[in-house]
């Protein structure tokens, strides 16, 4: 498969870290401009030399600023332009019990996954309609559909986000643009791996961690491992080509099976 996304802009939000960095690094390859965001300027520096290296490429743009705010968002749209591929990817996730979490923290897990997101769309998707190309994707959780005991919070926020993809899709019909999200299963970051240690002995080494939260928690996944984080950037690299131009308004699963379905 060619996938060649030369001449593009994309946006990867929270992009210094994790699966943000590693979809950063695949449109990189593929040939994208790709603005890198974080909060702190330097986070976003260091991320920008690191992805050089691993990729070697030099199609990179700072893009710094807290998009869950309104100035911070125009920092990171004055430093982004002509934003052709549109990944939100930027969110938050922790275990509370559920009789525990506070009105502040259902605000707050929808003000940083549901919002920011809308706020990024709204501002992209019609340079993308009047240009009749481009590429939204929304990366959201198996959580979306199979919510967590353990948070529920996060589960719901991402299923507000599979209804944001849908409803955005409908909105770009027959204009060449596509918004699709992306159904990403447990995947191995440095925050899963703090996360995983909310959960079991924090005395464990990480691979018999790991294999006890996998067991314990996430029985349902097919590959009973934890995804890498290049594998949903791969998912991610091919919806926003020109191959993907009949996927739209989809939950697209990049999951290891978690979702016990038999539809996408």
């Amino acid at each position: 498969m060619l996938i060649d996304l030369t001449g593009r802009t994309a946006l990867v939000t929270g992009s210094t870290q994790g699966i943000g960095f590693a979809i950063a690094a695949g449109l990189a390859r593929a040939g994208a401009r790709v603005a890198v965001n974080g909060r702190r300027p330097q986070s976003v520096d260091e991320a920008i030399e690191k992805l050089r290296q691993e990729t070697d490429r030099d199609s990179f743009v700072a893009a710094p600023g807290d998009i869950t705010t309104a100035d911070g968002a125009q920092q990171v749209i004055e430093a982004a332009q002509d934003v052709a591929v549109l990944v939100n990817n930027l969110g938050i996730f922790g275990a509370t019990p559920a009789l525990e979490i506070s009105d502040e923290a259902w605000r707050q897990y929808f003000d940083v996954n549901v919002l920011s997101a809308v706020r990024m769309i709204r501002t992209y998707l019609p340079a993308m309609k009047d240009r009749a190309w481009g590429r939204v994707l929304n990366v959201a959780s198996d959580a979306a559909v199979v919510t967590p005991v353990e948070m529920i919070h996060y589960g719901v926020s991402k299923t507000a986000l599979l209804a944001v993809t849908r409803g955005f899709a409908k909105d770009a019909a027959g204009t060449g643009v596509t918004v699709n999200s992306i159904i990403a299963g447990p995947t191995h970051t440095r925050g899963v791996e703090d996360f995983v240690y909310q959960l079991v002995d924090p005395g464990l080494p990480w691979d018999e961690a790991q294999r006890e939260f996998m067991i314990n928690h996430r029985p349902q996944s097919l590959l009973q491992r934890l995804i890498k984080p290049e594998e949903i950037a791969n998912m991610a690299v091919y919806l926003s080509s020109d191959l993907a131009s009949a996927t739209t308004g989809g939950a697209v699963r990049a999951d290891g099976g978690y979702v016990d379905s038999i539809l996408p």
